[in-house]
């Protein structure tokens, strides 16, 4: 289980100090599907940013199972059990597929294992568990492989900062699939994903809506969703949840 009591994020810039994060407080229950949305620059990935430990609060504390891990870096949480996938997938030029598996399950798995991994998320293992993590990897290719690491990694938390971002609508389809396939499968852990696609929220157990810093809503789909539909702020990029950063 996840908790963030209280947390604030405060930057600095010529105008003085700015909060990002004002006073966020919820709870990530075990085997949940956490869907975290609302207007671009209203915090979103701040919050999965700071779950992960690239970023520390300035305020506020992060509890995992009850243990106080606000002061932990991104490798100590990472050994509690929090995987985060990126907005942009880092590319990592002279490291192939399979070792990038291996390094994520922090053990020496078998050919054959990676490539179940892959075939999980829908790329064609004998084309890929020898390819390098470089430029010749399209986003969307590389979307399903850092996915893959954090199925291998079988982590308690896995965090997504906005996958759909920058991958084509064929790839988009087969990351929904892919979604809907972890959702049905968690047992004794969570999953926690920065988005405003509706068809991400629409298998969600439950909706986080962020605004300006703060949570204006929290709870079920069936509750939060239509709220959201109904509105001019359409979810899927326009309107309310989708304006300026």
């Amino acid at each position: 289980m996840l908790e963030l009591k209280n947390v604030s994020y405060d930057v600095e810039d010529i105008e003085g100090r700015v909060g990002i994060l004002k006073d966020v407080s919820f709870t990530v229950e075990d085997d949940r599907f956490v869907v975290v949305t609302g207007p671009n620059g209203g915090g979103k990935s701040t919050i999965a940013k700071i779950i992960a430990g690239v970023v520390r609060p300035t305020g506020g504390q992060i509890l995992m199972n009850g243990q106080d891990i606000t002061e932990l870096g991104i490798t100590e949480r990472a050994k509690l059990g929090i995987s985060y996938a990126m907005q942009q997938p880092v590319r990592f030029k002279g490291i192939q597929v399979v070792d990038l598996l291996r390094i994520a399950a922090g053990r020496d798995m078998s050919v054959a294992e990676s490539c179940d991994y892959l075939s999980r998320v829908g790329l064609c293992a004998r084309e890929y568990i020898h390819r390098e993590i470089n430029a010749s990897l399209s986003g969307g290719e590389l979307k399903r492989i850092e996915i893959a690491t954090v199925l291998a990694r079988s982590s308690q938390i896995s965090v997504f900062d906005e996958p759909e971002a920058g991958i084509d609508l064929w790839s988009f389809q087969s990351l929904i699939r892919v979604f809907e396939q972890m959702r049905e499968t968690i047992r004794d852990s969570s999953i926690l994903i920065i988005s405003h696609q509706e068809r991400i929220l629409e298998i969600a157990d439950e909706i986080i809506v962020v605004a300006d810093g703060r949570i204006t809503r929290h709870g079920p789909r069936q509750e939060i969703l239509p709220e959201l539909i109904g509105t001019p702020a359409a979810v899927g990029g326009c309107g309310r949840l989708a304006e300026g950063r």
